[in-house]
């Protein structure tokens, strides 16, 4: 479910954030040639063929560049996980021109005009992506799980597979309710449902805040809207964070590798936490952990909003921890609640395919391999400064639109919710349209109500602004 608003002013397009990061979507000549050429020798050795199993791909519509194909099956006392990666190891060669370019981007950045891909698209969209009725390279993780959700075993091994459907996330969801889902993804809600309650139980942290989206519409606009996660996309992502701990535990078995890691929140941290829930009249109870309380809160509350917002300095400090040799001081993810790591979308990210090849020569008794060993210390860097771009990108295309969007609106008055309240400012989310952005005005109500007035709506600077509004100071 989610509300619309649309941009007024044909033609708009964000040429000028494209132009302000440095973005360019054409790849070096050489690195193309390399891309080119290893679509007809893709590397990694034998494989498996896995080509019989049913296995379906779960993305938003429209999607080409596709990761990851599951297959949930019930074994005789819980159940059998088959997660298909993309092989990229199969594709880029170590050193190369593909190689070094792929390291200088990270990531693939996500504009609301199109993609800046890490991976040229004959590989991202064509010969590595698990499109249906292809056999592809990949890698395939199969995870037996107990009747409670836990890992009872795990194998990876490079294989052949092939997709036997594209589905998304709004067809799956539809299907369970109707009682027919595909049968690839029948038990997902079972083992979803498990995996979640455990979540909570490990100390894990979800903040469920409202996801600004940016759409295209007719004649050049744009629409922004409110998405919410549904129950089938929370549950697909359980299964790739049952992989990546997974893979953590592999790697860190072996002392090599490289983690997805969060340090857990310090005091001042959780006792902001505790100050934001006072602030906003939301009982804590003793003894309760702060991922047991953001779990129970309402998502459609405005105080669970303000506290999804004050839980946010709970999970400062993320970054990737490589190591060789010893395992590393800090090991786990605070936000998932134990060892993470990337490994289930190398289309997308850099780091997934090097984790994932030191789980493949690991599982396999081999030495992870030299290239392998030597881009490890480099990738926390690499990772860091391109997931700060990526940060600031999609905030820049957001504020863009929320500018747009309320170009012709100063003055008006709008319903809001209080994120964050500080002397005379603080943060707010107003509702229709959906826009987060600063508020002036003294002692704020975190996690209440609120009407707020329109100050600025600058396109140009891509900043939007309110005061706080009443009758009363209106009328004087």
């Amino acid at each position: 479910m989610s509300r619309t608003f649309t941009t007024s002013g044909a033609g708009r397009d964000f040429a000028a954030i494209r132009s302000e990061f440095g973005l360019r979507e054409d790849f070096p000549p050489a690195a193309l040639t390399e891309a080119e050429q290893a679509l007809d020798d893709v590397r990694g050795g034998p494989r498996l063929d896995a080509t019989a199993l049913p296995l379906v791909t779960i993305d938003p519509p429209g999607s080409k560049d596709l990761d990851q194909a599951v297959l949930i099956e019930r074994r005789q006392r819980g159940y059998r996980v088959h997660y298909a990666i993309a092989d990229l190891g199969g594709f880029v060669p170590p050193g190369g021109a593909l190689d070094n370019e792929v390291k200088r981007r990270g990531q693939t950045l996500y504009l609301p005009d199109g993609t800046v891909p890490l991976h040229p698209p004959v590989l991202s969209e064509g010969a590595a992506s698990l499109l249906p009725e292809q056999v592809r390279p990949s890698v395939l993780w199969t995870i037996d799980l107990d009747a409670d959700g836990n890992p009872e075993g795990v194998v990876v091994r490079r294989a052949l597979v092939r997709s036997v459907a594209r589905l998304d996330y709004e067809g799956v969801q539809a299907s369970l309710l109707a009682g027919k889902p595909h049968p690839s993804v029948e038990l997902l809600p079972d083992v979803g449902r498990l995996r979640r309650a455990m979540a909570a139980e490990r100390g894990a942290v979800e903040l469920q805040l409202p996801e600004q989206q940016v759409s295209p519409a007719e004649d050049g606009e744009w629409v922004l809207r409110v998405r919410l996660r549904s129950d089938i996309e929370a549950w697909n992502a359980e299964i790739s964070l049952l992989t990546g701990m997974c893979a953590a535990k592999i790697m860190i078995d072996a002392r090599v590798g490289v983690l997805r890691t969060l340090p857990s929140a310090d005091a001042d941290a959780v006792s902001g936490l505790h100050k934001a829930a006072t602030a906003s009249r939301v009982e804590w109870p003793d003894g309760e952990s702060p991922a047991r309380l953001l779990a129970g809160l309402d998502p459609n509350r405005p105080e669970s909003l303000a506290m999804y917002v004050a839980a946010t300095r709970l999970l400062r400090g993320a970054g990737y921890t490589a190591f060789d040799g010893t395992e590393p001081a800090v090991t786990s993810h605070a936000g998932v609640g134990a060892p993470y790591a990337h490994v289930t979308a190398p289309l997308r990210r850099l780091v997934d395919r090097f984790a994932t090849e030191c789980c493949l020569a690991t599982t396999a008794g081999a030495e992870v391999p030299p290239w392998v060993r030597q881009a490890l210390p480099e990738l926390p860097h690499l990772m860091s400064v391109s997931d700060a771009l990526a940060a600031k990108v999609e905030r820049a295309c957001l504020d863009q639109v929320e500018a747009w969007v309320l170009a012709g609106s100063v003055g008006d008055v709008f319903d809001a919710v209080v994120l964050r309240a500080e002397t005379n400012s603080g943060e707010v989310f107003v509702t229709e349209p959906p826009v987060m952005a600063k508020c002036s005005g003294s002692e704020l109500p975190e996690g209440e109500r609120i009407t707020v007035r329109l100050v600025e709506a600058d396109t140009t600077r891509r900043k939007v602004s309110f005061e706080r509004y009443s009758k009363e100071v209106d009328r004087d």
